[in-house]
């Protein structure tokens, strides 16, 4: 498995040998347009991962689940999960470490660690994407992408609640 991507390089830089492209120059072409790209989008990202430090240290996130959990409840949300709702569209690491520590609380196989499973794998980290997507191109106005990803990382937790009690059973 390790010889994969030497092996792919290879392959590459034979091609390239063989159609007499000039390899290594379209190579630091092509590195010299990403490092414009990361110098575009780099604030951006570090300006999202900071929120998402501020917002989880400071224990905001805490104190939105403990507002928004009486109408998960409701809805049949298990409350185990809410936290990651509101958090996998904004880190993708942090919803993560989340869905570890469900798995140690609940365990994997509970209804709460199979729904987040489900949700982990059906959803977007949607702010993530947009800061990196649409920056990269330097689009600002972004307001119906991210109504729209919004709606679908809804959807996405809800579907995941259902799917689950279709095929498991749980409540």
């Amino acid at each position: 498995m390790a010889i994969i991507m030497p092996l792919f390089a290879t392959v590459v830089v034979l091609y390239g040998l063989i159609k007499r492209v000039p390899v290594f120059d379209l190579f630091i072409k092509g590195v010299r347009e990403g490092v414009k790209v990361l110098y575009t989008i780099a604030p951006t990202i570090i300006g999202l991962v900071f929120a998402v430090d501020l917002l989880r240290s400071s224990g905001a996130i805490d104190v939105i689940c403990n507002f928004i959990s009486p109408a998960a409840d409701f809805l049949g949300f298990p409350k185990e999960i809410v936290p990651m709702v509101l958090l996998r569209p904004v880190s993708g690491s942090g919803s993560t470490a989340l869905l570890t520590a469900l798995y140690e609380d609940c365990g994997p196989d509970s209804f709460a660690g199979r729904v987040a499973s489900v949700l982990a794998g059906s959803s977007e980290t949607t702010f993530y994407a947009v800061a990196m997507y649409f920056g990269s191109i330097k689009v600002k106005k972004i307001r119906h992408t991210l109504v729209a990803a919004l709606l679908a990382d809804f959807t996405a937790a809800v579907m995941s609640v259902l799917t689950v009690r279709l095929i498991f059973g749980q409540s």
